[in-house]
């Protein structure tokens, strides 16, 4: 089976109303078609990358090609685990969980969207605690960091309700205007404080190598 050489494939990721998971054909297709839907407002950009300024048919494309990068350049010092976030098996966004170095560094970044008719559900906070449960409780990350765009107040809030702090500011270039990014970090011991959505993960324990730890149980 393909899962025996690429054991990501059944790996789970479930809260009270979320499956986390890595996409299977259908899957992918139907995230690529909920980006050509929207993500965001157009007068909005909320993305260091302005990947949804794109015609729909290319961001649907970018969507597929950015998911099959990511599994094909993997390895355990680089890598990006895009997880299609689904309720009631229906796929609602994309949640991703990255790490460079991690088996030194031991801290991971998140990002992620949902289609616009998901947002303001709370499905964003849900999908955040099951890979801040797989990065501290599976995989026992000491930090996790994360950024907001000025005017991203839902992105901030939902980094707010999991315990990150403010981790200084950075400026870059967005649309051809200066942004202002606001780091987020959040240590183990504030997550702990304040998990409180809970997650369940079954199929780790062989995919551990690819994520370059070993010895966790």
């Amino acid at each position: 089976m393909l899962t025996d050489h690429w054991p990501l494939l059944g790996l789970r990721l479930t809260t009270p109303r979320l499956e986390l998971r890595l996409p299977d054909e259908e899957q992918l297709a139907a995230l690529a078609e909920l980006a050509a839907e929207g993500v965001h407002e157009p007068e909005r950009m909320p993305f260091l990358v302005p990947w949804t300024d794109l015609p729909p048919a290319e961001r649907a494309r970018s969507v597929v090609q950015h998911h099959w990068l990511r599994l094909g350049t993997w390895t355990p010092a680089d890598w990006a685990l895009t997880l299609t976030v689904l309720r009631d098996g229906r796929v609602i966004g994309l949640q991703t969980l990255a790490a460079r170095e991690f088996a030194l560094l031991r801290q991971v970044s998140t990002a992620s969207w949902l289609g616009l008719r998901h947002q303001g559900q709370g499905f964003g906070t849900e999908m955040r605690a099951a890979v801040l449960h797989l990065a501290f409780a599976g995989l026992q990350a000491e930090e996790a960091v994360s950024g907001a765009l000025e005017g991203s107040h839902a992105s901030y809030a939902v980094s707010a309700k999991h315990g990150y702090r403010p981790d200084g500011v950075e400026h870059h270039v967005v649309r051809g205007a200066r942004v202002t990014n606001r780091r987020l970090r959040l240590l183990r011991s504030d997550w702990e404080q304040h998990r409180a959505v809970p997650v369940t993960l079954t199929g780790l324990e062989p995919c551990l190598p690819l994520f370059g730890v070993t010895g966790v149980g």
